[in-house]
């Protein structure tokens, strides 16, 4: 304070100076400064008491100043002024001297409005505070101390007693695994390394669950640059974050079986490549499972009892497994296993084994008791994979292989199954233009009547002779065919060729004997709609009867949709054809479907006839299915073909047990059209 200050004047009482010389320092004081007579009259005033009043010095002089001077010191008072807003003044009682009381009013209008504007703002934030689904917090980290809104508080499930504002304590409560991340990330802000304090982290709710927060801040920086203060809000991100856990589960895992899919296994396949990469002492195999005759099953009780087999199946893998390995479901009925930290094949081996043993006993599904086997292809790390996908498709292929040996079988992947995959991929291609570069014959087997001895048909056989690697077996072509769908052109063109050929047989002998053509007819044609109408041209265009041709179809073809192979049997019933089941005695048919069914004859599989006449003779177990079999047919009033017959020993037998055709390379190998005509003409008796 200077020494013209009246407030000092008034407190240097021995050296206090004549009164004129206060009244000039007094005029110099900015604030307003009154001089009171007894009365309480203004008798003297400074030229920011006129302002202040706005009124001149000499129309103050002699007014009561209306101002109850016994306050103390300090109070705020609201002054009337003539014109103008009242104004927010400050009293300062200054003391007494020549008979007057001398006092100051500050003008603290501005000042006052400025606090008015801060507690409005205050009331504003709490108003916000309250009402923010977010909580709101702020760091002040010269005392380290926190403010945290009533909302941050209910997000924890915290009273306002149950936390203080230490910052430690919040920290504490973020969960071990966040705790050191979330402290970097801090750390980060508050260096000056990031915009902004951000995080994603777990907190401890007072009921002991965790919730998912996520923390927003940003610091304030003094002139230096170094945070001073930290403040930002607390989002709830707990329902999110479920919700993310489901779409991921729903990503990575099948939905029926709760497996890993296929992304997630090959995600974990990816990472053990990786490790074999990085540890020469680190070996893994993965196992691919494939259901045997799953479809039979799914078709013939339905889908939903598939699916609770999908899931039992699932259950019992897990069960065959040790801790650290992974189950997965690619699809349909395909399962994968990732056997980590193995020995050598041998391991997988065994796990394969226990897999096997494990699909032993039987499954109870609404009442049926189904028997389950896989066939398993094992791939191990001993190939030296970089993708996961190749050790994937190399598993595959094994597995293939395992399945053409027989069922409930594995097979352990090597170098020359991937040639042969190679190859099979080069037949397809090679397959889709064989036809149309006239590479695909078609051959006839003479069908023999057993009560004649004569030819009485033929079974047309397709042959490819490949023009680089020549003749391709049928058992090699045929099963691509099927599986990329090729054999529906493939059975079309074979048909129709082999109606040309028996037209043209017609034509050329002299004395035409009556004679049919059996033409095999797979799934897939049989699950064409159009099936009737297609085979309806092609007799039109060849000139042949319908009662010359004989469609033989396998029980597990009419089996896949039984309901419309059935209606689509008898549409060609009415085209006047004959139907036969190929493969007798191999399937799942039954008497019922038999009679259900217009089927004409049946055709004892090879299998049955192949060792016959070798030991025990009609009285051998195989003898006894193809007399079984033949009593059926006659029971049923259809006419039974014996295939595969070698010998004249199985021709005997089959004879003696009343079977009604035979055919096999006893009588004749596959032959072409011209050799087939000549075999005709030549009228041989067996």
């Amino acid at each position: 304070m200077s020494d013209s200050d009246p407030e000092r004047m008034f407190e240097m009482q021995p050296q206090r100076p004549p009164e004129d010389r206060l009244e000039r320092w007094v005029e110099r004081d900015v604030d307003a400064v009154c001089a009171l007579d007894p009365d309480g009259r203004i008798a003297l005033v400074n030229s920011a008491a006129a302002r202040l009043f706005g009124r001149r010095r000499e129309q103050l002089v002699g007014c009561l100043l209306g101002i109850p001077l016994s306050r103390a010191n300090g109070v705020e008072l609201q002054l009337p002024r003539d014109g103008a807003e009242p104004a927010t003044v400050e009293l300062v009682q200054l003391g007494e001297e020549g008979g007057r009381r001398w006092i100051k009013l500050r003008d603290i209008t501005a000042l006052a409005l400025v606090r008015d504007q801060l507690d409005q703002a205050r009331i504003r934030y709490e108003l916000v505070e309250s009402a923010a689904n977010d909580g709101l917090w702020h760091w002040d980290l010269a005392s380290d101390r926190a403010h945290f809104s009533p909302r941050w508080r209910e997000i924890l499930g915290l009273a306002e007693r149950e936390l203080d504002d230490s910052v430690g304590e919040w920290l504490e409560r973020v969960h071990p695994e966040d705790r050191e991340r979330v402290q970097d990330e801090l750390r980060t802000h508050l260096e000056g390394l990031s915009a902004r304090f951000e995080s994603e982290h777990r907190l401890m709710h007072e009921s002991g669950a965790w919730r998912w927060v996520l923390c927003r801040g940003l610091a304030e920086r003094n002139h230096e640059r170094k945070a001073t203060h930290l403040a930002g809000s607390l989002s709830d991100i707990t329902s999110r974050k479920l919700a993310e856990d489901q779409l991921a589960h729903r990503a990575f895992y099948d939905s029926l079986t709760e497996l890993p899919n296929r992304a997630l296994f090959l995600d974990r396949l990816r990472h053990a490549l990786r490790r074999a990469a990085r540890r020469k002492d680190y070996s893994f195999a993965v196992l691919f499972l494939d259901i045997d005759r799953f479809k039979v099953i799914n078709d013939s009780l339905g889908h939903m009892a598939g699916d609770r087999l999908l899931v039992m199946i699932a259950r019992r893998l897990e069960l065959s497994l040790r801790p650290g390995d992974s189950v997965a479901r690619l699809g349909g009925d395909e399962f994968t296993v990732l056997l980590e930290g193995i020995q050598d094949a041998g391991d997988a081996i065994k796990i394969a084994d226990r897999i096997h043993a494990e699909l032993l006993a039987p499954f109870n599904i609404s009442g049926h008791e189904l028997f389950v086997s896989s066939s398993i292809g094992i791939a191990t790390s001993s190939t030296g994979y970089q993708r996961p996908e190749d050790v994937l498709r190399d598993a595959d292929t094994a597995m293939y292989r395992a399945k053409a040996a027989g069922r409930a079988r594995h097979a352990l992947f090597d170098t020359a199954m991937h040639a042969h995959a190679v190859q099979q991929l080069q037949i397809e291609r090679d397959l889709r233009r064989a036809i149309e570069r006239h590479e695909m014959h078609v051959h006839f087997q003479p069908i023999v009547s057993l009560a004649s001895g004569r030819i009485t048909s033929f079974e047309a056989l397709v042959r490819w002779t490949h023009p680089e690697r020549g003749a391709i077996s049928p058992g090699e072509f045929i099963p691509i065919a099927e599986e990329t769908g090729l054999i529906v052109p493939l059975g079309r063109w074979v048909l129709r060729q082999s109606c040309l050929e028996l037209a043209s047989w017609q034509r050329k002998l002299s004395d035409p004997s009556p004679c049919t053509l059996s033409v095999n007819l797979s799934s897939k044609q049989l699950n064409q709609p159009d099936l009737a109408h297609q085979i309806a041209q092609i007799l039109v265009e060849t000139g042949i009867r319908g009662e010359q041709i004989q469609l033989e179809i396998t029980e597990s073809a009419i089996l896949e949709h039984p309901d419309a192979a059935k209606s689509i049997l008898l549409k060609l019933k009415d085209l006047g054809l004959r139907l036969s089941i190929d493969d007798f005695g191999t399937g799942y048919s039954s008497l019922a479907y038999l009679q259900r069914f217009p089927i004409d004859s049946l055709k004892i599989d090879r299998s049955f006839i192949q060792h016959l006449g070798r030991e025990r003779g009609i009285e051998s177990d195989d003898a006894r299915i193809a007399r079984t079999i033949v009593m059926i047919g006659r029971n049923l009033g259809k006419s039974v073909v014996a295939e595969g017959v070698e010998t004249e020993a199985q021709l005997s037998l089959m004879r003696a047990v009343d079977c009604d055709y035979a055919q096999g390379y006893f009588f004749s190998r596959a032959v072409d059209g011209d050799a087939a005509r000549d075999l005709l003409s030549a009228g041989r008796r067996w």
